[in-house]
């Protein structure tokens, strides 16, 4: 993972659980700590909406994970860095 970052350094996470208190938080912290120096934009975590459970409800299930947009979004911010 460390030669991925140095040779891109760019970092986008994407999961399906929320950001607070996650693999993924604790994934970006340890990437960002080992390769500071060789990133070229702040890594970038697109999750879940911080809540309890996932809705049942389709509409609400869409709106609550990360989906295409969401990721897409992210990917120009962090090009455009």
């Amino acid at each position: 993972m460390n030669a991925l970052c140095q040779s891109h350094g760019r970092i986008l996470i994407v999961t399906e659980e929320s950001i607070e208190c996650s693999f993924a938080l604790g994934l970006a912290g340890r990437l960002q700590r080992d390769n500071f120096n060789f990133f070229d934009a702040p890594i970038q975590i697109v999750g879940s909406v911080d809540t309890p459970a996932i809705p049942l409800n389709s509409s609400l299930e869409s709106e609550l994970l990360p989906n295409s947009l969401k990721v897409k979004s992210v990917i120009e911010l962090l090009l455009n860095y």
